[in-house]
């Protein structure tokens, strides 16, 4: 097993992968007590290669690394991508491309919604994965070589399964659906967090727009907090504290004394002040720069039916075209489907809406009817025009 310590075998590594069409990408990393994620390892895998890099080796620089992830003649190939697309982009402001996402793809290809690894390595490579060493403190050194040893199965059995799901995407001209699933994972806004837009994290557990406009100001003091000093957000202060005191809304640091949700004598620490003074940001914030309130309104009694009708239709359409339902559309989808005229959700677009969209706005329209034969669900077009009778 290779394991790279110094910056010239890295490189030389890397030399050798981007001579492949890809390379397979795996990443071990904590983010327990920090804001931004820790890197603690790298696993890297070609057609014939594979090797171990281990970021926290003294003296190693990692720019062989970041440039093989951006070299477009080779695909980088991940399982789950989001977390370690973020590790790339936090420490070297670049994002992987090409990608492929196997989770995505297996979504596509039929495996269902959000299969796990080890569930595809089961299925398309017929192993099963040891995972005694799943809850590895992967920032320790020295590493036992078991845990290397599984540390590498993310990428190896990774081959197998790339090559597998590609083949089936390249016969079923499904690539395209891929493509556009991994064109929002190599976009920067995905990854960027700003912290005038922190509150959108939260559930919105406050009782009127004053409120709310207090608990962005609060979201935001924490965030840029919580990023300065690189620790985790609820090190700074938990969310119902949050919520707790933009309701509250106290404009003098003693007032903090009467909220349960802080600690006795937090009205006279240092970070009192400035939690007041967010408080009387948020209360003077033009209320015209303030979103309304997402109520969340409870759907009618139709609307209520016809969704029930659609996630009928959605596990039909899923299984007659064999892909995860979700990647077609999720219950936040259907909702909107069922309560509004124009809804403005993926499944009305490119093929989504061929798979699902048009059925769902038929079904809608009273032009399609479900039905159950030898246990399976059945779709039939049904004559519209005025007067007719639902089906």
């Amino acid at each position: 097993m290779q394991v790279v310590t110094n910056t010239q075998d890295l490189a030389d590594l890397c030399r050798r992968l981007a001579a492949h069409d890809y390379v397979t990408v795996d990443t071990e990393f904590l983010r327990e007590q920090t804001f931004w994620p820790k890197l603690c390892l790298v696993q890297l895998a070609g057609p014939d290669i594979e090797a171990i890099v281990d970021p926290l080796a003294p003296g190693l620089e990692l720019d062989p690394l970041w440039k093989l992830m951006a070299d477009e003649s080779t695909v980088k190939v991940f399982h789950a991508a989001r977390q370690d697309l973020e590790i790339v982009w936090t420490m070297a402001g670049l994002l992987p491309h090409p990608i492929f996402d196997t989770q995505v793809a297996a979504m596509v290809c039929g495996f269902g919604d959000s299969v796990s690894y080890g569930n595809l390595v089961k299925k398309i490579a017929g192993k099963d994965i040891d995972k005694s060493s799943r809850f590895t403190d992967w920032s320790r050194r020295p590493l036992s070589d078991k845990q290397l040893t599984y540390a590498l199965g993310d990428v190896t059995y990774l081959r197998d399964i790339y090559t597998h799901l590609n083949a089936q995407l390249d016969k079923s001209r499904r690539h395209a659906w891929v493509d556009e699933e991994m064109a929002v994972l190599t976009t920067p806004a995905t990854y960027q967090t700003h912290p005038e837009e922190a509150w959108k994290r939260l559930k919105l557990r406050v009782k009127n727009r004053k409120a709310l406009s207090v608990l962005m100001e609060l979201a935001a003091w924490r965030e840029q907090l919580a990023q300065s000093q690189d620790v985790p957000r609820g090190r700074i202060m938990k969310d119902e504290a949050l919520y707790d005191i933009a309701n509250q809304a106290p404009t003098a640091t003693e007032q903090l004394s009467r909220l349960r949700s802080l600690s006795e004598g937090f009205s006279r620490s240092a970070r009192a002040k400035d939690i007041v003074e967010a408080v009387k940001r948020g209360l003077d914030r033009d209320m015209s720069e303030v979103p309304p309130m997402r109520q969340g309104q409870p759907l009618t009694a139709e609307a209520t039916a016809t969704v029930e009708l659609l996630k009928v239709l959605l596990k039909s359409a899923a299984a007659r075209h064999e892909v995860a339902p979700r990647l077609l559309a999720d219950s936040s989808d259907l909702e909107k489907i069922a309560a509004q005229d124009a809804p403005e959700v993926a499944a009305m677009h490119g093929w989504r809406r061929q798979l699902f969209g048009e059925d769902a706005l038929a079904l809608k329209r009273g032009e399609l009817a479900l039905s159950l034969k030898n246990g399976e669900v059945t779709v039939h077009r049904v004559a519209a025009g005025p007067g007719a009778e639902p089906a």
